[in-house]
C-alpha cells in the first residue's frame, strides 16, 4: 500500500492505472476510520482491481470552526487499519494541496439542500460537493463508495455525478452499527463514557418511529420521538423527519409510498450526531 500526499503524483499514478485498463474503486473519508469505512474499502477491493482511500478533513464543509478544529485526526492509526482492507493507495493531502488558493466555487442543489442537514448547516453541501468533485477529478474512479449513515450526502453526490456527467458508479452500503445500535461515526470518539451510553437513544428513537409507521399519524410519531428524547441527559434534538429516501423531502403522508427515510440529528454533549433508517413499508 502506498501513501500519496501530492496531487500531481496522485493524478499521474491514477492515469497510468486507467491507461493499463485497471478498474479503480474509491472511498473518500475524513479519517478516524471505523468498521463502517472498512466495510466500504473491503467492498471496493472485492469489486475493483485497485482501491484508493482518501483521508482529508475538509475545511469547506464545516460551519463551526471549533468542530473542524476538534475533528479527530488519526492518520497513522488509519494507515495501519487500511493495511488489512485491500486498499492499494492512500491519498492524504494537506489543506494547502487541495486548496492552493481560497475557493470561490459554490454549488446549489435546490430543495435537496434546504432540509435537514442543509437547513441546520448552511453551505455544508456546497463544501461537500466541492471536495468530492475535486477528488473525483483527481482519482477518476470507476466506482465510488459511500455509507448510508450520511444519506443526504449520498443524495447530494448522486446529483453531483448526474449534474457534472462524471462517469462514476455510486455505491451505497448500509450503516454499520455498534452492538447496542449506535451508528458508527468518527465523531463517536469525542463522546465520554456517559455520553456514549446515552447516544444510543438516537437509534432507539428511530426504532420507536419505525414501529409506529403502520398505524400512527406522522405528526404523532414526530411528537413521540421528541418526547422520548426530551428527558435524555445531554441530548438536544435538532430534527427528526420522515422523508422520501431519494429526494429527502419531508412527507405529509405515507399513503402510496413504498419506502420512507427516518432521519435524525441531535447534539449529545459537545458532539453532533446523525442517523437514519430507510424503511420498506411492506415490512412494518
Amino acid at each position: 500500500m502506498q501513501v500519496i500526499t501530492q496531487v500531481n503524483e496522485l493524478r499521474e499514478t491514477m492515469q497510468a492505472l486507467r491507461c493499463s485498463g485497471k478498474s479503480i474503486g474509491f472511498v473518500p473519508t475524513m479519517g478516524a476510520l471505523h468498521e463502517g469505512h472498512l466495510q466500504l474499502l473491503r467492498a471496493s477491493a472485492k469489486d475493483n482491481e485497485i482501491t484508493v482511500c482518501s483521508i482529508f478533513v475538509n475545511p469547506t464543509q464545516f460551519n463551526n470552526p471549533d468542530d473542524y478544529k476538534l475533528y479527530p485526526r488519526t492518520l497513522d492509526a488509519d494507515v495501519e487499519l487500511l493495511q488489512t482492507t485491500g486498499c492499494d493507495y492512500v491519498f492524504a493531502p494537506t489543506p494547502e494541496a487541495i486548496y492552493p488558493q481560497h475557493t470561490m466555487l459554490q454549488f446549489s442543489f435546490g430543495k435537496l439542500e434546504t432540509v435537514m442537514e442543509g437547513e441546520f448547516r448552511p453551505g455544508h453541501f456546497s463544501g461537500v460537493a466541492t471536495i468530492v468533485g475535486k477528488l473525483f477529478n483527481m482519482v477518476q474512479p470507476h466506482k465510488a463508495y459511500f455509507g448510508q449513515k450520511d444519506l443526504q450526502q449520498v443524495a447530494i453526490v448522486r446529483q453531483l455525478i448526474l449534474g457534472l456527467g462524471f462517469n462514476i458508479e455510486l455505491v451505497c452500503y448500509p450503516t454499520v452499527r455498534e452492538a447496542d445500535g449506535l451508528a458508527m461515526s468518527s465523531r463517536n470518539k469525542r463522546l465520554n463514557a456517559d455520553q456514549r451510553k446515552i447516544a444510543v437513544s438516537l437509534h432507539e428513537a428511530l426504532e420507536l418511529a419505525r414501529k409506529q409507521l403502520a398505524h400512527t399519524p406522522l405528526p404523532t410519531i414526530k411528537e413521540a420521538v421528541a418526547e422520548y428524547l426530551r428527558d435524555k441527559p445531554e441530548v438536544e434534538l435538532e430534527y427528526f423527519e420522515i422523508a422520501d429516501p431519494l429526494t429527502l423531502q419531508p412527507l405529509e403522508t405515507i399513503a402510496d409510498v413504498q419506502e420512507v427515510a427516518l432521519c435524525i440529528a441531535a447534539q449529545v454533549g459537545p458532539v453532533r450526531l446523525i442517523d437514519n433508517l430507510v424503511v420498506n413499508l411492506s415490512e412494518v
